[in-house]
């Protein structure tokens, strides 16, 4: 049994954002490597949750008598809790135990696996999938927190969020990879089954490995705060993801976009004058957290719109199988996996700052290259290039964000800056299809449509690169 212990210390001063930190990270001992092997397994499995599904959609329908129409909230029924509630669970991991909340997570997410891989109707299914994402909003934010606060800040820490951000970013792409594989092979099923065996290998090795770990004080929880921005993040993330389907048009859609803004312009007025907000408003105001999040924002939203195009390009422009696609995306993952080895490295000798903004222009710039792809079967060697190196540039810019955000904040509140790196992951992952996506999907020349997402999204990120860079652009001191 893991002896609870408090964690109170405040980690040593970082070197200002941006400045290159010490080269080599200090060896691992076999307790840590296994601390970072529970922490990463648990997010590769939520990563994985995410893509896992997506090719299995039709099969899944015909099986359940599910319509087409109503195969998107296989999606949106993981979204909306896996986003909503990551806030809220992220600062009760603080105040009540990381490790207790951790592991109630593991338990949850494995249970509502299983009961996903069993449904007998749409009913049951969608019931285990909201399961999974409130599962997946506990094991998130309070994961990531074990993590930063069991290696410390500096080479151990770099290494340990590349290692995470690394096989983070190669869960989404296995998933659509095993996805395909285990659909033609065993079934729909055996994608949910695949996630119960995971929870089931890790839950049973965290109870005595992961140390209890939370603040020192005891506030009470901000509640007026905890409904606020979860019922915000909910509303928006439902309009934005029934968006992709039907369009902005429907009254369902503008009452909760509207709705969530109004929930979430409350939230920041509530945490104003909340004596133990649940989001430290000083937090956000410091540059690193402000900048970084947008950072990971821009990246996450951006490449899964990437993505979602050229999957329509492949399959319905240029007619490749399911199959044949998936290797495409197979290659972007042996890169992304080799850029998170590098990633620690290059971040040691260049700094947090200045790799967020170099990958973020990196990625902008494959993503404009994208642009020449057209109807002739050459252009699946572009496609396959430029977003394999692409997504090398997102892999640096997801570790970079996330240790931009973190950098020098105390223990105690690294839940909450935790919090809001996970939140940021999660809403830009849900956000992009339908802000972007859907011009591809509405256009009467698919290809012309495909353009438009490229086109669009590689300006955002140009221009995200080049705002951050300006935001964390280093002072100097008369």
């Amino acid at each position: 049994m893991a002896i609870d212990t408090t964690t109170s210390s405040a980690p040593a001063p970082a070197p200002p954002v941006g400045e290159p930190e010490p080269l080599g990270a200090p060896r691992l001992s076999t307790r840590d490597k296994l601390v970072l092997f529970v922490l990463c397994a648990a997010q590769f499995m939520v990563a994985l949750d995410f893509s896992v599904l997506n090719v299995a959609l039709p099969e899944l329908g015909a099986d359940l008598g599910m319509s087409r129409s109503a195969l998107q909230w296989a999606v949106t029924a993981f979204a909306l809790p896996s986003g909503g509630f990551l806030l809220l669970f992220g600062r009760m991991g603080d105040l009540y135990g990381r490790r207790k909340l951790f592991l109630a997570g593991l338990a949850l997410f494995g249970a509502a696996s299983l009961l996903a891989t069993l449904a007998w109707d749409p009913a049951s299914f969608l019931a285990g999938r909201a399961l999974q994402g409130l599962g997946a909003a506990a094991i998130v934010p309070t994961g990531m927190s074990l993590l930063t606060t069991t290696f410390p800040e500096g080479p151990a820490r770099d290494r340990a969020l590349g290692i995470s951000g690394t096989l983070l970013s190669l869960g989404f792409t296995v998933g659509m990879v095993a996805g395909g594989v285990l659909t033609d092979a065993l079934g729909w099923r055996s994608t949910m089954a695949l996630l119960t065996v995971f929870a089931l290998i890790v839950l049973p090795l965290a109870p005595g490995l992961l140390p209890e770990s939370r603040t020192p004080e005891r506030p009470r929880l901000d509640v007026p705060g905890a409904v606020a921005v979860t019922g915000g993040l909910l509303s928006l993330i439902y309009a934005l993801s029934t968006a992709a389907d039907h369009g902005f048009g429907r009254a369902d859609v503008l009452v909760t976009l509207v709705a969530g803004l109004a929930l979430l312009t409350a939230f920041a007025v509530v945490e104003s004058r909340s004596q133990a907000p649940l989001v430290s408003l000083p937090m956000l105001r410091r540059r690193t957290v402000a900048w970084g999040n947008l950072g990971g924002l821009v990246t996450f939203s951006m490449m899964s719109t990437v993505i979602f195009a050229l999957t329509l390009y492949l399959q319905e422009i240029l007619h490749l199988s399911a199959f044949r696609t998936g290797l495409v995306f197979g290659v972007q993952g042996i890169l992304s996996a080799v850029a998170g080895s590098c990633a620690a490295k290059v971040i040691g000798r260049f700094g947090a700052r200045r790799t967020l903004v170099a990958s973020l222009a990196g990625q902008g710039l494959l993503i404009a290259a994208l642009l020449g792809l057209d109807t002739h079967g050459w252009s699946v060697w572009l496609a396959t290039a430029a977003v394999s190196l692409a997504s090398m540039c997102h892999l640096g810019a997801i570790i970079s964000y996330g240790l931009t955000v973190t950098s020098g904040v105390p223990d105690q509140e690294q839940g909450l800056a935790t919090g809001l790196v996970t939140s940021t992951q999660q809403i830009g992952m849900t956000v992009g299809i339908p802000l972007l996506g859907v011009l591809a999907t509405t256009s009467d020349d698919l290809m012309a449509g495909v353009h438009t997402v490229l086109g669009l999204d590689a300006l955002i990120v140009l221009a995200a690169a080049a705002l951050i860079g300006l935001g964390l652009r280093t002072r100097r001191t008369a």
